[in-house]
């Protein structure tokens, strides 16, 4: 394109344990007879770190390295004020976010980029799954894919598929696991590549989707190397939990038209998955509050269809009194406990949905916050789902996150009745509730959240530490939770020689790759925690997360990776800083 030539694009992926390691390397050349500019740019998950950039340029490397954001601003603003950097990494959609670096380069020269990011698979629905965004804008000669997993629990199944594999495409991915290894390969031709026989157009655009799962012989697994350890827990085959569900909806007057008629699309199809044993209700918040029944119901087939009606007849208007409908939620959960309506061993959980901000009745989000806390009194779990652009996102982060749930965004998009779907999906099937995995305390220095309030189907529960000694190589954890018919209570035990011995035929693991999940898990939850916390606390966990993302190389909210050029590009600067979810970290 424009006399540049990218060569050679490979995106290699290794994962050891859950976590990835992922390297893109692209090569390009300036066929032209002038200078050029290259742009390399890549979107990765939003989940991930960059750890790692270089351009080489005529065999010399230009290397970015990480500092302290603040560091990094201060020592840019002069280049900034010259209008000579560039910020280099950008949101773009809901999955993502983009890395670009442009490059000027003379005539016949080659660059190479490559970016280095790390990233724990999270279980969902009973598979891990990684993607891979593929986009390079124009035919490769040489573009390949390949992912290297090794699982020490052994692989089960192992699938890939890609949003733009076509029939011809899907017999190029190869797939084969055995034993405690995986591998994928997708290596198109160039004829392969094209959008039609002559066509210079690249169908590589889209999605490239890993899933796989591992054996489990028993509910978890412990592994132990160089003086950390990383426990993963997923017990299977467990009686499902009944659950009491509340649903709080936003039905103000900025709900009206599309945004309602998802909503209603959604709910009707989450109707249909509820199940008998459950109980739920409806609430409606517009300038005043209104409620489906007084109290929580059984989900029976007669009242099932009583609530599809009610669905269907929802309308939207009037204000947001967002605080009057969540406590509302509350009260008729703390009645149905208090009145002994509700099943002893079953799950509590609040949804709502909002599209805009508080303005009727408490319209302080400080004191909504402070208010619903002290209610919820860390019961029941809130999910807080924020429907398109008009919401204050962090407000609803901050809110779930207190009362042990997450926030989530809903795009305004034709699928965001699937989108809604898909979330109460996640967290309509929780087989324990106030899971604890403890460890001994005198023997463990520096542990990641152990506690956790459901466990739910096809998830799992991921805790990693660091030992006092670090020669130690023996562990043994108490894990307990409560289950639909009894608690669960067992002791677990691993040494580092077992590990050592499920990791004996792999070659291509780096040594400290749970090191490295344990930071990466660690520096997750301080930033998590940083959302709620205030004055010293907040100053703790800031310095906490920073010590750790500068010690292990990760960009992160509070890092930048600078990136220097050559001097013919005027010893231009760029910093890639990771962008956040409606906070201003």
């Amino acid at each position: 394109v424009n006399g540049i030539e990218i060569y050679s694009m490979k995106i290699d992926s290794k994962v050891t344990s859950r976590f990835a390691h992922n390297v893109i390397t692209s090569r390009a050349v300036n066929r032209g007879n002038v200078s050029k500019e290259v742009f390399f740019d890549v979107e990765l998950p939003k989940t991930a770190f960059i750890t790692n950039f270089s351009m080489t340029i005529d065999g010399v490397t230009y290397p970015g390295t990480i500092k302290e954001k603040e560091a990094a601003k201060k020592q840019y603003e002069k280049a900034v004020s010259r209008g000579e950097t560039a910020g280099l990494v950008k949101a773009s959609g809901r999955k993502t976010e983009k890395f670009t670096v442009s490059v000027n380069i003379k005539a016949a020269s080659k660059v190479t980029f490559e970016l280095t990011y790390e990233e724990l698979l999270k279980r969902q629905f009973g598979k891990y799954e990684m993607f891979i965004k593929v986009k390079p804008k124009q035919l490769v000669k040489d573009f390949e894919i390949e992912v290297d997993i090794f699982e020490p629990q052994v692989i089960t199944e192992l699938e890939a598929e890609g949003t733009f594999i076509t029939n011809e495409l899907q017999n190029i991915i190869k797939k084969t696991f055995s034993g405690k290894k995986g591998h994928i390969s997708f290596k198109p031709t160039l004829d392969q590549q094209r959008t039609c026989a002559n066509c210079s157009q690249s169908v590589l655009d889209g999605d490239f989707t890993v899933k796989y799962d591992v054996k489990r012989t028993t509910p978890d697994n412990l592994q132990i190397v160089n003086g950390y350890f990383v426990h993963f827990f997923a017990p299977t085959n467990l009686p499902k939990l009944s659950k009491n569900i509340i649903f709080v909806l936003d039905t103000s007057g900025s709900m009206h038209g599309r945004e309602m008629e998802q909503t209603k699309e959604a709910m009707l199809k989450i109707l249909d998955d509820i199940k008998e044993d459950d109980f739920f209700n409806f609430i409606l918040f517009d300038s005043t509050i209104s409620t489906w029944k007084e109290a929580l119901i059984k989900a029976t087939p007669e009242n099932l269809d009583e609530a599809r009606k009610f669905v269907q007849h929802i309308s939207a208007q009037g204000m947001t009194n967002l605080h009057g409908g969540l406590m509302r939620g509350i009260d008729i959960l703390n009645a149905a406990h208090e009145k002994n309506l509700v099943p002893k061993r079953s799950a509590s959980i609040i949804i709502m949905l909002t599209d805009g901000q508080p303005n009727v009745g408490v319209s302080n989000t400080q004191e909504i916050e402070k208010e619903v806390k002290k209610a919820i009194d860390g019961r029941y779990t809130l999910y807080n789902l924020g429907f398109g652009s008009g919401v204050d996102y962090g407000f609803l982060e901050r809110m779930a996150l207190e009362n042990k749930g997450l926030a989530r965004r809903i795009y305004p998009d034709s699928d965001a009745a699937l989108q809604l779907q898909g979330f109460y999906d996640e967290v309509s099937n929780p087989m324990l509730i106030d899971v604890e995995l403890n460890y001994p305390e005198n023997e463990i220095s520096d542990l990641t959240t152990n506690s956790f309030k459901h466990f739910y189907d096809g998830s799992e529960i991921v805790v990693a530490g660091r030992f006092v000694d670090s020669n130690q190589n023996h562990l043994s954890v108490d894990v307990r939770g409560e289950g639909a018919d009894n608690a669960l209570s067992y002791t677990t035990q691993q040494d580092a020689e077992q590990t050592a011995q499920a990791f004996q035929e792999q070659q291509y693991i780096f040594g400290e790759y749970i090191e490295r999940l344990w930071a990466y898990l660690t520096i997750e939850q301080l930033l998590e925690k940083r959302i709620t916390a205030t004055g010293e606390e907040k100053e703790n966990l800031t310095a906490q997360a920073l010590a750790l993302s500068l010690k292990y190389k990760f960009v992160t909210p509070l890092t930048s990776m600078v990136v220097t050029k050559p001097e013919e590009n005027d010893n231009e600067e760029g910093i890639a800083d990771k962008p956040t979810e409606g906070i201003d970290i």
